[in-house]
């Protein structure tokens, strides 16, 4: 196996793992059908816990939506979701409550799974502090706190400085270099249109788009401190965003690593307020060569931004960037799509790559330096956007190999050893959300709507702040 930029870096992508295949309907049901009676074995047991982590499980696979899975299947669904609630407590039936209610499931899905009125299901929503009516409400609240700040001296920019000094990035020591560590918020707020092209390139990334009743949703789950401000930008763009907290479930390999919280951003939306459709890799294809250059620049962007890597190899001397994908997945093709689009557009040549947590497209040396001035200013990943920056003004001469050399030492991640850019989202948010509900620290304001999904993280979130 080869060296390369993925190699050096593996470990900069333990909160970005590629996402995993989606299974076929007929394999969906099979899923759904073991998953119905691990529930059961679980609440013959009497273990409510681990009924309701399956529950949760269920819901993520669809298992519930009868268009999915077919009607059969949605019930029994129902069917185990209502004998949990029959032998739960007041404290278990809120945390179903509000695990539905952050999983995007309607409020008459609820009332026929429970099996109880409207109004009995409106009681406990009010007495459990679920509030699914008043979201939007919210919302107006966040933006209108957000205006004041705007009006008191609180700016992006201000918070997105307040976020390097954190990971410990000196902002002055860039600028006196002009460079501009927070240039990548330039251009955000005109994502606000799912039409553009980088949203989809985020889509064949890190970007979780799943559908449920009556709605789709967009997903972005991290543990990294850069992404925890860069994830809530981002889909703040759309929607003011709702946040999940959670014990991250994954195995990481970092020794230093002790069960990290992760972070799962997310917005719901009306089924027609997504433009983008799955596509097959044919259809991908067309689509990216029926963009102008510009807007396939946006697409490369944005999966950059989700799965991507730029990196510098001082050993070797040379620019890489990647795009990773999960290997042997629907995903992986798309590597394969785009190294061909951007060479028979662009003639920028890039080569796929295995590695061992996944396969990538590695485009390096001058390649990589002319891909990078095509896309940087659409890219809005913090670190990536930062690196490619500093890359280029190194290849234009603005700056010695001396000075790139120390600047570039302070957004490079730490290598077998701790490091606050890394696996520190929790401690970000902590520090950036006191008792006010905004972000007085990082200056980001803090969707309202939080959902713990685990009561020993609300003791860290109190010792962090503490």
């Amino acid at each position: 196996m080869g060296k390369g930029p993925m190699a050096n870096e593996e470990d900069l992508k333990l909160s970005n793992k590629a996402s995993l295949p989606q299974p076929t309907r007929a394999g969906r049901i099979e899923l759904c059908q073991e998953a119905i009676k691990e529930v059961r074995r679980y609440l013959e047991n009497n273990d409510k816990q681990c009924t309701m982590r399956k529950i949760e499980e269920l819901i993520r696979n669809q298992c519930h939506n009868g268009y999915v899975v077919g009607r059969e299947i949605a019930d029994k669904v129902k069917d185990v979701v209502h004998e949990l609630w029959l032998v739960s407590d007041n404290e278990l039936r809120c945390e179903m409550l509000r695990m539905l209610k952050s999983l995007g499931v309607s409020k008459k899905w609820v009332e026929k799974a429970l099996r109880i009125s409207t109004q009995r299901v409106s009681q406990w929503i009010v007495r459990c502090g679920t509030d699914w009516e008043r979201k939007i409400m919210r919302n107006k609240v966040v933006k209108e706190i957000e205006d004041l700040l705007r009006r008191m001296g609180w700016s992006e920019t201000w918070m997105c400085e307040r976020m390097w000094r954190f990971v410990s990035v000196d902002v002055d020591e860039f600028k006196r270099h002009s460079i501009k560590p927070c240039n990548w918020l330039e251009g955000i707020n005109e994502l606000d249109n799912l039409r553009s092209p980088y949203w989809l390139g985020m889509a064949k990334s890190d970007l979780v788009v799943w559908k449920y009743d009556g709605g789709i949703r967009l997903e972005l789950k991290t543990t990294n401190t850069i992404d925890a401000v860069f994830f809530a930008k981002l889909l703040s763009t759309v929607k003011t965003p709702s946040l999940a907290i959670e014990w991250e479930r994954r195995v990481l390999d970092a020794k230093y690593v002790h069960k990290p919280i992760a972070l799962s951003y997310y917005v719901d939306l009306s089924t027609d307020a997504w433009p983008w459709p799955e596509l097959s890799a044919d259809e991908l294809e067309k689509i990216l060569n029926g963009f102008s250059d510009e807007e396939l620049a946006e697409f490369i962007a944005g999966e950059i931004d989700g799965d991507g890597t730029v990196w510098y190899d001082h050993e070797n001397g040379y620019v890489a960037v990647s795009i990773s994908a999960c290997k042997a997945c629907p995903k992986r093709a798309n590597l394969d799509i785009v190294k061909r689009v951007i060479a028979e557009r662009f003639g920028i040549v890039g080569s796929i790559k295995s590695y061992k947590e996944n396969d990538a497209l590695d485009v390096s040396g001058e390649n990589a330096v002319r891909l990078l001035r095509r896309i940087v200013k659409y890219m809005h990943h913090p670190l990536r956007r930062l690196r490619a920056e500093l890359i280029l003004a190194l290849y234009d001469g603005r700056i010695s190999p001396e000075e790139f050399e120390k600047l570039y030492e302070m957004p490079k991640y730490e290598r077998g050893a701790p490091d606050i850019k890394r696996n520190h989202a929790l401690e970000a948010l902590a520090q950036a959300a006191p008792q006010t509900h905004t972000h007085e620290g990082l200056g980001l304001l803090v969707p309202l709507h939080l959902d713990f999904r685990d009561n020993l993280i609300i003791k860290n979130i109190k010792n962090l702040m503490s």
